[in-house]
């Protein structure tokens, strides 16, 4: 189990889109959808793309490299159950928000 860290104030981050910090020598992608936040691998499990800079609708963000796409919330493949990329608790405490890594 890791610790919690602030990564980032929900006013940076706003609705419908996303951001890609630094936790730990590790690249993660953070999503606001309708308020609640997310946190996956930022690196697409097919080539590498940067999925905190993908399309997100609802909770599923679009790989901008080849079209690759995860549910934020569980980081699985909405057509493909068996590919899947990490994803990360999220804690936000007034306007606070911390990834546990």
């Amino acid at each position: 189990m890791g610790t919690f860290q602030k990564v980032a104030k929900m006013s940076e981050i706003p609705n419908g889109s996303g951001k890609v910090i630094e936790v730990s020598g590790k690249e993660i992608a953070l999503f606001n959808c309708d308020g609640k936040f997310y946190a996956i691998d930022n690196v697409c499990v097919h080539q590498g793309g940067p999925l905190g800079e993908g399309y997100l609708e609802g909770t599923v963000v679009t790989c901008p490299w080849h079209g690759w796409q995860y549910d934020v919330a569980s980081g699985v493949n909405p057509v493909e159950s068996s590919i899947r990329t990490a994803t990360f608790p999220v804690k936000v405490e007034g306007e606070d928000i911390s990834i546990e890594v």
